[in-house]
């Protein structure tokens, strides 16, 4: 498959946010049509409704491994296991790359905003915020781990 590394930065340039970017690359490959990849992701990015918790693009990548390997069994410890192991490796990279998975870490910021109003996009955006490498980084372990297979 070819790599849509770059399609998930074109996704995040055109104003989607960092979730919509990663998750929306790549939830066809998984059976899931893009507008209703990008409904359901929505709300992720900015750190869950702009809260500045997990970063959108690590719940991307979670939801991208539920597609490919979740499990469907509620009694099946070992599957959830799988699943779960799956999304720490993916985290556990993101971290090592990028220094944290919390959007307010990587950001900078303190504590949670008191707007849930999203920052216009501007030049000075892209220049001061790190999302574009975020969004790469995620969607490159996307790719490593969760695409090697296909």
């Amino acid at each position: 498959m070819e790599s849509r590394v770059e399609e998930a930065v074109a996704l995040f340039q055109e104003g989607y946010n960092c979730a919509q970017s990663v998750f929306g690359a790549y939830a066809d490959v998984f059976g899931m049509d893009k507008e209703t990849a990008l409904k359901l992701i929505s709300p992720m990015g900015a750190g869950i409704g702009r809260m500045r918790q997990v970063c959108g693009t690590v719940s991307g990548m979670a939801l991208l491994s539920g597609l490919k390997d979740g499990n469907m069994d509620p009694k099946d410890r070992e599957a959830k296991a799988r699943t779960y192991e799956i999304v720490r490796n993916m985290s556990d990279e993101f971290e090592k790359e990028n220094g944290s998975i919390l959007c307010r870490e990587l950001l900078g910021i303190l504590s949670r905003e008191e707007s849930a109003m999203p920052a216009e996009r501007t030049e000075e955006y892209y220049k001061v915020r790190p999302c574009v490498k975020l969004v790469r980084s995620a969607a490159q372990i996307v790719e490593r781990q969760l695409l090697q297979e296909k």
